[in-house]
């Protein structure tokens, strides 16, 4: 009976709601097909209170892992067996990795990022002064990550004071990163000197893909690296930055080195980077 075909398939995916516009399947399935590995990434809208349910169905039906997108970033935690160390500092969990019936959350968003930061935009972030819109999820990766990288200080501007002086207050507390927090109210301009700008806000993401963080564009200089996390090849922040000669990182690269990041760690294979940001370029040029 040697060689005898099989017809199971390995099942990953993601947990979200809304999650009907979350393009991750394009580029994993892709990465599947390409190293022909019989296994499906399937996208699952799980509301708030089914959230324990999806995670004992996770291990029911003996899923390798799944990754997580607003709400569940955090309120997964509690349902896991442990954190690796990332996960535990930035206090989100964007990826899981059931690991024979033992669930472990990692946050691969800031790795993500970082490696588009370093790799794609050839930026070293030692020494330099940031300042991140937003506080929520993916803020919360970015920020750590960059702290740990050794950037010199960050700004968080945030419109809820009480997330903003949260984490402000826990990168301060956790690293060696001097942290500031400025209450967004209105159109404010950008610090002299900062060196990296980036819109960790969920403005640009469907319905709301033609509007823009409220700043003084003007205020942008073309020393600056401005980056939006949102997964597109531009958006109306970064055409505002490049109308103002800035260098420009879009949120592509950090999505598909997040979810190579994740490939991995599901499959323990080196995932083929280059197949999947073909595949989540073409699906974000098709109209």
């Amino acid at each position: 009976m040697g060689n005898q075909k099989s017809y199971k398939e390995e099942l990953v995916g993601v947990f979200g709601h809304p999650v009907a516009e979350n393009p991750t399947v394009v580029m994993q399935q892709a990465a599947f097909n390409h190293l022909q590995l019989q296994w499906r990434y399937l996208t699952v809208e799980v509301f708030p209170d089914d959230l324990p349910d999806a995670v004992r169905a996770l291990r029911a039906l003996n899923m390798k892992g799944i990754n997580l997108t607003i709400p569940h970033k955090i309120a997964v935690m509690e349902h896991l067996d442990e954190l690796t160390p990332a996960a535990e500092l930035i206090g989100a969990v964007n990826t899981v990795i059931n690991s024979e019936g033992k669930l472990t959350g990692e946050n691969t968003d800031g790795k993500g990022f970082m490696r588009s930061l370093t790799q794609d935009a050839k930026i070293d972030p030692a020494g330099k002064h940031v300042l991140l819109i937003g506080a929520g999820g993916a803020a919360r990766a970015i920020a750590v990550e960059l702290a740990l990288a050794g950037i010199s200080s960050i700004t968080i501007l945030n419109r809820t004071k009480n997330k903003g002086e949260e984490l402000q207050q826990h990168i301060s507390s956790r690293t060696s990163c001097e942290a500031s927090f400025v209450p967004w109210e209105g159109p404010c301009s950008i610090p002299e000197g900062t060196d990296i700008l980036i819109n960790a806000t969920s403005i640009g993401l469907p319905p709301r893909e033609n509007e823009k963080p409220q700043i003084r564009y003007d205020s942008i200089t073309p020393s600056m690296t401005v980056c939006d996390v949102i997964p597109a090849l531009s958006t109306p922040f970064l055409e505002e930055a490049k109308s103002q000669k800035a260098s420009i990182l879009d949120g592509l690269g950090m999505l598909v080195y997040q979810g190579a990041v994740g490939f991995t760690l599901w499959t323990g294979l080196e995932a083929p980077v280059e197949v999947m940001h073909r595949a989540i370029a073409d699906e974000f040029a098709s109209p």
